[in-house]
């Protein structure tokens, strides 16, 4: 298991490195700057600007430049927000995304495999036929739907929650968007976990299991639910990446403070260092949490680590 660990640590610097390389070049190389305003500044201000950023230099000097205090863990000023550095601003956002990211995932997992589970040992009947209508409209329904919606039952006609901001410790702002993001992951688990217990279910081990007698519910938590969360756990990666990183919809639809706004004011002012430093973050990220699947895949299936 170490080896293997040590393996998927080691594929992640070249990956970052591809992303960290790409990501700048196609942020420069694209139409427009960070200092091109309605009404275009004097030229020798606009020189001034440039030399102070180091944008009169060439590409592949600023990048070695970046680079180097990148390595140092300084992700630059921010050109828009002159006030605060782009360390501050995703230190202010991120911890918001990730405890909704975070708790949407959390709900997911504990509300659509036991779904998945009931669904499959229920199969064919109305309970399945049931879940199935609930998987098939989580899927179906995109955020930006599903959270008006919540929020104009829970909050304007029954007021019960909050319908938008953010107070740090106050549960009740978490909960309408935490379901607006759980709600599709929910349907997926449910689905692969409906399809993959009852795949294991026609294995020959659970077959020999039941003929030594063992009790259904010993086989389904000792000997079906390991093998058949592996298809979720490799959903899961990519899946949570997304809910931390791709919350904007919701972060917009509840006024949430999140980092999703700076990565859209960023693109739309060219804020470099801005854009860069939340593609380096959600890269990181991603490549974390994908690492984390991997990891649990390897330890639900060994066979993965010896391959």
């Amino acid at each position: 298991m170490l080896r293997y660990t040590v393996r998927r640590i080691a594929g992640i610097v070249p990956t970052l490195a591809v992303i960290v390389t790409a990501s700048f070049f196609i942020v420069r190389l694209a139409p427009g700057g960070p200092f091109d305003l309605e009404h275009p500044l004097p030229p020798q201000v606009r020189a001034n600007l440039d030399r102070a950023y180091g944008f009169d230099q060439p590409l592949a000097q600023q990048y070695l430049r970046y680079v180097g205090h990148l390595l140092q863990g300084d992700f630059g000023p921010s050109l828009k927000q002159r006030d605060f550095s782009v360390a501050e601003l995703i230190a202010q956002g991120l911890p918001v995304s990730l405890t909704i990211g975070a708790s949407a995932v959390l709900l997911a997992v504990l509300v659509g495999v036991p779904l998945g589970m009931l669904a499959a040992l229920r199969r064919n009947t109305a309970t399945d036929y049931g879940i199935a209508g609930f998987v098939a409209l989580g899927i179906a329904l995109p955020s930006f739907v599903v959270g008006p919606l919540l929020a104009l039952v829970f909050g304007l006609y029954l007021h019960w929650l909050p319908v938008a901001g953010w107070e740090s410790g106050a549960p009740q702002y978490l909960v309408l968007p935490v379901l607006t993001l759980a709600l599709p992951i929910i349907a997926y688990v449910a689905r692969l976990m409906r399809g993959s217990v009852l795949e294991v279910l026609r294995a020959n081990f659970v077959r020999t299991a039941r003929a030594r007698g063992l009790g259904e519910l010993r086989i389904l938590f000792r000997h079906v639910l390991r093998p058949a969360l592996l298809p979720v756990v490799s959903y899961l990666g990519p899946a949570v990446a997304f809910v931390i990183t791709g919350s904007l919809v919701v972060e917009t639809v509840f006024g949430l403070p999140g980092t999703g706004r700076y990565l859209v004011q960023g693109a739309i002012n060219r804020d470099y260092t801005l854009i860069m430093g939340m593609i380096i973050v959600y890269g990181v990220l991603t490549l974390v949490l994908n690492l984390v699947a991997d990891l649990l895949y390897g330890w639900l299936d060994p066979r993965v680590r010896h391959d």
